[in-house]
């Protein structure tokens, strides 16, 4: 799990806020450390599981892409904080299980799916892999390969010798695979340009640092504004945020817990022991995120990492919280990996999310267009709240149109309205002034 320490600070660190402003790279890995420590021990203490907890992928880029830019960082903080309340609410008063049977098992999995696209695609951009086209004004082609429709430079060498290493480690099965992959890129590229003055890297250059510890950088602990996002943003686009967040920190919860204590051997008669405390801490993740400023924490699917060795109790997530807090002292190696060398870790995680798409059943037509909808949309428009939407406003349209409105419920009915307003917002907003 040690590669979000180093992916973490690429996704929040690639976006500004609605001021301009960047957040530290050395600020966010200290976050991402300090929460993931926190978190991970926690869970192993209260809810006595070898569940590990770290920055969620995917919905970080809800917060780096889509909030950010419409609110300050210390907003969008507040709106991860505002999550985590929410999730916890949710848990105790049982309403997070009934939401969780409302919206159905073919849509869920399309969010997942979307993401996976989505991250995937964050990971290309930030390599340079993929660019936007500068003429897109007069070209039906937005975006392009490289750099003029063709790869070259160093920095893109160096992202696809990482991507085919990545990709071989994994298919060998080889342990750390992600985390390898990453080093010996980073070192390819720290020779390349410390060696031989190679490359032009972006933000972040691959220089050796003159000293390999450092004390953790605390700057952005603290830093939440809870309810400011709802005045920047506007109380509707704000509440979307929020019920995003929701959305995708609990389903993605819930199926890896799920996941990880069936292969555990934990779950008796189909239910997992202490689910109440262990979804109570995963809503103190989020909040934890928030608090911290490295945005909403979760279970990691990592985790059947420790189960595969024998973890069956909190004492292994006691330990990887340990030596998650060991690596806040470690943050000036963070500063060293380049974009390049981390973002095939993206590309290849964002492929295995897809790998869920096996379980949508196409050929129920029910399903085919809203979860197209939901799948496409996600990457497609840079956004998860517009994929979530469209796909539920979709499967509620359908289902009333064919006289089966029952069959969507009202608690989806509901959210589809809501979602309308959503996109609909400026339009209304338009008739009336």
């Amino acid at each position: 799990m040690a590669y979000i320490v180093l992916l973490n600070p690429l996704i929040l660190g690639a976006s500004a806020d609605i001021t301009g402003a960047k957040l530290s790279m050395a600020q966010i890995t200290t976050a991402t450390a300090l929460s993931a420590a926190v978190m991970t021990v926690l869970m192993g203490l209260i809810g006595n599981a070898p569940l590990a907890m770290a920055a969620g992928l995917g919905i970080n880029g809800i917060v780096a892409f889509q909030m950010a830019p419409t609110m300050t960082w210390a907003q969008a903080f507040g709106l991860v904080v505002l999550e985590g309340l929410c999730i916890v609410a949710m848990a105790v008063s049982g309403v997070r299980e009934r939401i969780m049977n409302a919206i159905p098992a073919p849509l869920k999995t399309a969010i997942t799916v979307g993401i996976g696209l989505y991250i995937a695609l964050v990971g290309l951009v930030s390599a340079g892999f993929v660019t936007r086209n500068p003429d897109a004004a007069n070209t039906p082609v937005p975006v392009r390969l490289g750099i003029d429709g063709h790869l070259d430079g160093w920095p893109i060498a160096v992202f696809c010798f990482g991507l085919l290493l990545m990709v071989v480690l994994i298919a060998r099965k080889v342990a750390g695979a992600v985390l390898i992959s990453i080093g010996v890129a980073t070192v390819f590229a720290v020779i390349l340009h410390d060696g031989f003055g190679l490359g032009e890297w972006g933000r972040t250059e691959p220089t050796l640092p003159s000293h390999l510890f450092a004390a953790p950088d605390f700057g952005l602990v603290g830093h939440v504004d809870l309810f400011g996002g709802f005045a920047s943003a506007g109380a509707l686009t704000a509440t979307i945020f929020l019920f995003t967040l929701v959305l995708s920190g609990f389903f993605d919860a819930m199926g890896t817990i799920t996941s990880v204590s069936d292969e555990a051997g934990l779950s008796k008669f189909g239910k997992v022991p202490r689910m109440g405390r262990i979804l109570f801490v995963d809503g103190a993740g989020a909040i934890a995120g928030g608090v911290t400023g490295a945005s909403p924490n979760t279970v990691f699917l990592e985790s059947a990492a420790g189960v595969g060795e024998g973890a069956r109790t909190g004492l292994a997530s006691v330990v990887t919280g340990v030596l998650f807090a060991v690596t806040l002292l470690f943050t000036p190696l963070a500063g060293v990996v380049p974009a390049q060398a981390a973002a095939p870790a993206l590309v290849v995680i964002g492929g295995m999310m897809m790998a869920q798409i096996r379980n949508i059943p196409w050929q129920e037509t029910d399903y085919t267009i809203p979860v197209f909808l939901t799948v496409a949309l996600i990457p497609f428009t840079y956004s998860i709240t517009n994929g979530v939407g469209a796909g539920l406003i979709a499967f509620v349209l359908i289902k009333t149109c064919k006289g089966r409105w029952r069959e969507a419920g009202w608690l989806l009915t509901v959210l589809a309205a809501i979602f309308a307003l959503y996109f609909g917002v400026d339009g209304l907003k338009a008739l009336i002034t």
